[in-house]
């Protein structure tokens, strides 16, 4: 079962890279999104441990559907994830949210418990980046698992 410690973990990651990056004598375009790609392939990395600690999970995909994108009022990537049970017994559910630009490069991971989701119904959730992205963004379900 997933800790929000580690949830809490994966936020950090990503934010403290992202303050590091700004800290460098070396603020070049080529700098900056080198250092935001690695924070991006360690959010990604820290993501797929978090979602390979559930045991006796199953993946669901295609349970787990995703709104269209927006911002909130920090400027930050937000989507509602809405997860199908449909299972006889209540279950709870992770998905890994990666925003993408409209080429498909990553930039940024979350993982977002959706908890308790009653048999036979429907849970919601929203997934927000951990900082601000430019331009179009879009989302996708990287990986569900239910459990």
């Amino acid at each position: 079962m997933p800790r929000p410690k580690g949830l809490l973990l994966l936020t950090a990651v990503v934010c403290c890279a992202a303050v590091l990056t700004g800290c460098s004598d070396d603020d070049t375009p080529s700098s900056v999104s080198s250092a935001a790609g690695e924070a991006v392939a360690s959010a990604t990395a820290k993501a797929g441990r978090e979602l390979d600690e559930i045991k006796s999970g199953v993946d669901v995909r295609s349970d787990v559907k995703l709104a269209e994108p927006g911002k909130d009022n920090d400027g930050r990537a937000t989507v509602e994830i809405t997860a199908a049970n449909t299972t006889d017994s209540s279950k709870s559910f992770a998905v890994q949210v990666d925003f993408t630009d409209t080429s498909g490069n990553r930039l940024d991971v979350v993982v977002v418990t959706v908890s308790g989701v009653a048999a036979d119904k429907t849970g919601t959730a929203t997934a927000r980046s951990n900082r601000e992205l430019s331009g179009e963004v879009k989302t996708e379900v990287a990986r569900a698992v239910r459990y």
